[in-house]
Order: structure tokens, then sequence, then C-alpha cells
């Protein structure tokens, strides 16, 4: 770790890269048009992944969106596919579970890995700061445990599940891996296997080698910072929320470890988020963790969602990971 400070790159304005103005009142304006795909819940639609929205919490605006293969309506087979609780990326402050990227990243993993997807609709800051995104997230879980739905009765099998993100997604799944390790018996019947965390967005106080060098397209270094100061509760990147080696994130990882869970962390080393994924998975595997990482040389943050190539090669690292991780 570096402890210079990065000259941030003069050329690049974070608020007009992130087409956002910042309001009087502390809130945003989303200036770009995000296209949003509605979901496809009639069986006769001819499209081979089903979704459907159900509110989650109406006060709050919280919602999942779920998708269901088509071929778990047509096999008739007993065999239930795992799960996986999955939360879309944005820096905390962009994007939506129905955002065309989101949705379709999501269809395409229900069907190449054979799962069921719950994607949830978490409040986004700076309107609502952390931890809303991590409290949205236990009670996604909470709901999946209680909820009827028939796709999920049907379909998933809730002793397999996965809890998943990107980017800043992929945070929020691991915080929420950290407070769920503490309330397992209250999840019961739903038993989380492991965590998928793509890209996850980490940082911290000192300077890495990746962020010095600030050639990351989609993510420069001003637009990290930025993105920071919108969401953390204080502008502090060794807050815990940013910095997984503080508070109390390490010791809660013991608990991780004594539940058998398996964690699985892509990333790539053109990603200006690099060193501190690869901090974070000596951090875990420090604790006795059982974590299974791939970095790939080159790219940039996102590029699974960008590139088709990337994103098949990703889908066989996961499908890989997950039918490692089942429990028959």
């Amino acid at each position: 770790m570096s402890s210079q400070i990065a000259p941030l790159n003069p050329t690049v304005d974070p608020y007009q890269h992130l087409q956002i103005a910042l309001n009087a009142d502390g809130t945003i304006t989303r200036l770009r048009e995000v296209p949003n795909t509605p979901p496809t819940p009639d069986p006769s639609h001819p499209t081979p992944v089903l979704s459907k929205d159900i509110p989650l919490n109406q006060s709050n605006n919280t919602w999942v969106r779920i998708f269901l293969p088509r071929e778990a309506l047509d096999h008739n087979s007993s065999t239930k596919l795992p799960l996986i609780v999955y939360f879309h990326g944005g820096g905390f402050i962009l994007y939506s579970a129905a955002s065309s990227i989101s949705h379709d990243h999501c269809a395409n993993m229900a069907i190449d890995l054979h799962v069921i997807i719950v994607s949830v609709e978490y409040r986004l800051a700076p309107e609502h700061r952390l931890p809303a995104a991590y409290d949205d997230a236990m009670e996604a879980l909470h709901w999946i445990k209680t909820t009827p739905d028939d796709w999920l009765s049907d379909y998933a099998d809730s002793s397999n599940t996965f809890i998943m993100g990107g980017s800043a997604g992929g945070n929020i799944a691991y915080h929420a891996g950290l407070r769920a390790a503490t309330e397992i018996d209250k999840l019961e019947p739903l038993v989380i296997r492991g965590l998928i965390l793509l890209q996850p967005y980490f940082g911290g106080s000192q300077r890495t080698q990746s962020e010095l060098r600030d050639n990351d397209p989609i993510l420069p270094l001003s637009v990290c910072d930025l993105m920071w100061e919108l969401s953390l509760p204080i502008v502090d990147r060794d807050h815990e929320y940013c910095n997984p080696k503080v508070g109390d994130g390490p010791q809660l990882l013991e608990k991780i470890k004594l539940l058998g869970w398996k964690v699985l962390v892509v990333g790539c080393d053109g990603d200006i988020l690099f060193e501190h994924q690869i901090e974070l998975v000596k951090l875990m595997r420090e604790k006795g963790v059982s974590v299974v990482s791939q970095f790939g040389d080159g790219g940039y943050h996102g590029i699974d969602m960008f590139e088709p190539a990337k994103t098949k090669a990703l889908h066989v690292v996961l499908k890989n990971f997950i039918l490692s991780s089942l429990v028959a």
C-alpha cells in the first residue's frame, strides 16, 4: 500500500462522468436516462427467463425482481434450483434492479447457471446513505425465508442459497453476509452456502498503485472518491463500510469460517480497485475462510458486464463455484 496522495486526473469531472448534479439539500439529480426493462411474468411469453416484481418494503420503495428459468417450468423434475440473492452495482448511487444492464445480466445468469435469482431493489445514496442498503439486503433475506411466493417455494432450493453482487453490489453482498452470519438461526429454512463478490467495491485512506495509475476508463479515481463521499455516513475511506480491515468485519469473518461458507472473489488487475480486492482475499484467508479468487490480466472495472466473451467466461467460473459449493 502507498500513502502517497494521488494526483487526481484534472480532465475528469466526476459529476459530468456520472451525469449527476448535487442539490442544495444533499440529494442528487440523476441526469442520465438509464434504460429499464419491464418484467415478463406471463408463462405464455416466449422468453427463456420469466421475471416478476414483488414489493419488499413499500414505505422504503424497495422490491425484488425474481428470475425463473423457463426450464424449471418445462421439466417434470423434483430437483429444485439453487438460489442467488443478487445486488446490482452503481457506486451505491446509480441504477436499479429494473435497469436493463442489471436485468439482462441476471436473466443471462439464470439461463447459464441454472439458478433462480432474486435481484434486490435497495435504497440509493446519498438520499439513503449506508447502511441503508445493508438493511434492505437483510430485509430481503428475511422476506425470502417467509414469502409464500410460488416461484420460490416450488422451484428454488433455499437450502442452497448464495449472496452475490457486483461492484457496489459486491460490497453489499459482503456486508449482508457478515450480518447474516450473526443471525443464521433466524434465517432458517434459508441456508447460505457462500458469497460471490464480482469486482467488489472497497477502499481505504491509503492509495494503492492502481489508484495512483488512475487509468481505469470506467472508474477514474475522482469518480471513485465522489461515490464514497456520497454514500458513506461520514466521509472517511477507513470507515468499516469501505475498508474491510477495520471495525467488526475481521472478527465476523470467524463466524463465516465456522459456518463453512465458501467465498468467490473475481476481479482483474486493470481495475482501479484491484489491490483492495486482493487485500480482502488475504484478510479472509488469514481468518481461515475458504476463498476462491480469480483475477485476470488487464481489463477495467465492470468488464464482465460490457464484453460478452468475458461474461461467458465469468459464467463458467460461477457455475463451477456454485456446483462445488452445493450440498445435496
